[in-house]
Order: C-alpha cells, then sequence, then structure tokens
C-alpha cells in the first residue's frame, strides 16, 4: 500500500510536464478524436487490471512461484519477493522520466511489465483475505470508481483547482503509511485506510476530467490520427486511474476484508 501511494504521488507531479494537451475550459464540446482518446484510456486500464489480476491469481495458486517469493519457514519475503515489490515503483520512474525519450512501444512494454509486476506484488492479499472479501471490496471499488468517473466527466464545476489539495492529501498518506510502519498502531492504519478512500474517491473525478481536457485539446488541435505521443498520453493517463482504483480497493480491503 506503501508504495502504491508513493505511485500516485510520483504521477501527481509527472502530470504538469508529460499531459502537454491540456484545453483552459471543460466546457469545451467533443467530437470523435477526444472521444476515441477517452475510450482508449479506459480500454489500457482495463488491460492493467487484466493482467495484474490474472498474474496475482497465478503466483497465489502456485506453490513454486509463491517460494520463490516467500520463504516459507521465516514468512519473510526473498531476495526476489522484495525485487517485485519494489520493481513496480521502479517502472513508474522510468515511465515519467522517460516519456519524452521512450517509443510508443517501449512505454507500452513498461507498461505491461508493470501490470504485471504489481499483480505479482499484489498476489498476497489473495493469500491474507477470504475471497469473499476481495470480491466484495472490488466490486465496491468498481461501483465507487464508477460513480466518481461519470462525475468527473459530466460535471461542468472545474476540478483543476483541487488537484494541489489532493496532492497535499496523497503526500500526507505517504508520510503517514512510512510513520506507521514504524508506530505499528491498527487504529492509525485504520483512520488512513477511511482518509485513503476519500482522496483517491476524489482523484478519480479529477483525473477522468483532465483526460476528457486533455482529449479535448487533441481535438483543437487537429490531430484526426492519434501521433505517437498521443498514444503515450493515454498509457500515463491509463495508469493513473489504475492507482486510483487499486487504492480504492485496496483501503476497502484494508477496513472490510476478513481474513483467513
Amino acid at each position: 500500500m506503501l508504495f502504491l501511494k508513493s505511485f500516485k504521488y510520483t504521477k501527481l507531479k509527472m502530470e504538469q510536464q508529460n499531459y502537454n494537451y491540456q484545453t483552459n475550459s471543460v466546457f469545451v464540446q467533443e467530437n470523435s478524436v477526444s472521444k476515441k482518446f477517452f475510450a482508449n484510456v479506459f480500454l489500457w486500464m482495463f488491460v492493467a487490471l487484466a493482467l495484474s489480476t490474472l498474474s496475482a491469481f497465478y503466483i497465489s495458486n502456485t506453490e513454486s512461484a509463491l517460494r520463490s517469493l516467500i520463504d516459507f519457514e521465516t514468512g519473510r519475503r526473498t531476495a526476489l519477493g522484495y525485487v517485485a515489490m519494489f520493481a513496480p515503483l521502479g517502472l513508474v520512474l522510468v515511465m515519467g522520466a522517460g516519456f519524452s525519450r521512450l517509443s510508443y512501444g517501449a512505454l507500452l512494454g513498461v507498461f505491461v511489465l508493470f501490470s504485471v509486476l504489481l499483480g505479482v506484488s499484489l498476489s498476497f492479499i489473495l493469500l491474507i483475505y477470504t475471497g469473499t472479501s476481495i470480491i466484495t471490496c472490488f466490486a465496491a471499488a468498481a461501483g465507487i470508481f464508477g460513480i466518481m468517473a461519470v462525475m468527473g466527466y459530466t460535471t461542468n464545476i472545474d476540478l483543476s483547482k483541487f488537484g494541489p489539495i489532493l496532492m497535499v492529501g496523497v503526500a500526507g498518506l505517504f508520510i503517514a503509511s512510512i510513520a506507521n510502519m514504524f508506530i505499528k498502531s491498527e487504529q492509525f492504519s485504520l483512520i488512513m485506510a477511511f482518509v485513503g478512500i476519500a482522496v483517491f474517491t476524489a482523484l478519480t473525478a479529477y483525473d477522468v476530467q483532465k483526460i476528457k481536457r486533455i482529449g479535448m485539446g487533441i481535438e483543437e488541435s487537429g490531430e484526426s490520427i492519434p501521433s505517437a505521443d498521443t498514444k503515450k498520453l493515454a498509457i500515463m493517463a491509463a495508469l493513473s486511474l489504475y492507482l486510483d482504483f487499486i487504492n480504492i480497493f485496496l483501503f476497502l480491503l484494508r477496513i472490510f476484508g476478513s481474513r483467513k
């Protein structure tokens, strides 16, 4: 969870540099190009979720794979387990720092690898929580995400002014998570989970509206065929939404999940 919040904090800092198709108003009428861009973003988000789900399911149900990640005698992660845990953060940093230098194919490859490795990292929750809890919290996260996505897409209120506030919220959660690694307070962890749901729920609406504005900016630029930069923007936007959804899901699981 700590690393997922750091992913999102990294993403929020990268957005001002990478998203160059911003427009000044959210009230511009959308046409086919912007809608295709928006649909493409959600397509890649669903691809990432599918890859992570399949990866997590495979690892949690394959003993040899689990043994390579966890020492069953001590219950601690192996060296490979720590690599799997930290690698996704490194890949996000690579995507952000190398956005302008990486080709579309390379960026897509890193995105796919990130999705798979994050699934490996998250496979441990399948060993800790019951299947019913996981399915219920996943469905609840999907409902929350869907509602906020619709709100972000349809509202006439400019949500961009809330960006700095949300960034502070994510940074606060990240710092609090580090502090709780030493405090190890279950009550504090529960409070952070409620705050986390609120922050990432709001971020979902914010990100969706931002993506809509990027699409409208592409539309206004007269781009009829998606360029490499536009395709890369769709990947980065999908990553942002993916992290929103995953964080909502994990926070819900922390609050309502039943352990085995």
